[in-house]
Order: C-alpha cells, then structure tokens, then sequence
C-alpha cells in the first residue's frame, strides 16, 4: 500500500523536527508538530502552555505539577485526569489527519497511536549527544541548567510519557520503519531517506 503518513519520534535536539517539516515541503504535504498542540487546545479547552507541561511532567510524580495536573478529586467529584483528557484528544485528532490527508506528524505518540495504520511509516530520529547540545543551544539557547542535564531530563519525560501511554519502550528499533543518525548521515540525507521511501 502506498504511504501516506510519516511519523516522527526523536531524541531531543537530534533534529527531528526540521527533517520532519523539510520532509513535508519536499513531499508537498501536511506538518504537524506545535500545530498539533493548536488542535489539542481547541478540543479540550486547555492552554497551549499548559498542554505542553503536561505531557513533560504528567509522570514525574515527585513535581508539584504532577499534582495540579494529575490530581483527579476536584470538589470531592472524581474526574479524568488532565493530562489523560489531552491524551485522548490527541489521539483522536491524529487518527482524523490520518484519515483526511497525507502529512507528518512528529511526537506525540503519534507512532503508537497509528500503529495499526499499514500506510505509515514511522521514524526515529537519533544523534550523539555532543551535536545534540550543539543543536539546542543553536536553536533555544543558554538556560539555568547545565546543557547536558537539559538533554537528560527532556529524554527520561519523554521515555515516561511514552511508556505511560504505550505500554512499550521509547525509542527502541521494532517499534520503527526506520531509525536514523542525523549526525552519521546528516540531515539532507535523513530526508532522501525519507521521501524515497515514502514515494515507494
């Protein structure tokens, strides 16, 4: 069957994103990544912002905002959690795309999500560390955290958020198409990579 949807999961500050979206002007097709937060915020009436720590720290069980987002009594009444509020919606607004358009939607779960869908593929995006800090002091630049710590949190959320979702590890080959090394092959040669296999 011919391709349709490209997922993109990756580590952070491994480029990603920018393969994702020149992926998508190259194929002429839909992006999905801050655009999707837009669509979450409409759906469930929750800020952007807030959407955004949400899925950060909606595991990390020791933070004071895992219990503001997390907390389910509210009045006494038991209600969904936030962050599973946004989880559904998410999931519901990914499965929409899919059905409507050819596009790339990055993170999110988005791989999971559309596990089941035989016209994806899912990619992983991966680069050693030292470029990785390279990118995200490039791109966000200097914080109050130590770059290398910064790296480090940003993957270990991800991870929980994954897994507390999925029921499976992030970031491991079988549950990709294709997993590749933005720094070993470079970011031009990701997006070949990518558009040649999705014309396929």
């Amino acid at each position: 069957m011919k391709k349709r949807i490209i997922t993109i999961s990756r580590e952070f500050g491994s480029g990603g994103h920018s393969i994702g979206k020149i992926v998508a002007e190259t194929l002429g097709i839909g992006f999905y990544d801050q655009e999707l937060l837009e669509k979450i915020a409409e759906e469930t009436g929750f800020s952007k912002e807030f959407i955004e720590e949400a899925a950060e720290y909606s595991t990390a069980k020791n933070s004071l905002l895992f219990n503001l987002v997390m907390n389910r009594s509210l009045h006494g009444r038991m209600e969904p959690f936030p962050a599973d509020t946004i989880y559904f919606a998410q999931t519901k607004i990914i499965k929409s795309l899919a059905e409507k358009e050819s596009c790339v939607i990055v993170g999110r779960c988005s791989d999971y999500i559309l596990r089941d869908n035989s016209d994806c593929i899912h990619v992983f995006i991966y680069s050693d560390r030292e470029n990785r800090a390279k990118r995200i002091l490039e791109r966000y630049g200097e914080s109050d955290k130590p770059i290398q710590k910064r790296i480090t949190d940003k993957d270990e959320r991800r991870k929980i958020y994954y897994s507390h979702y999925t029921d499976r590890p992030w970031g491991i080959p079988q549950n990709y198409d294709l997993c590749l090394n933005s720094d070993a092959l470079g970011e031009e040669v990701c997006v070949n990579i990518i558009t040649e296999v999705f014309k396929k």
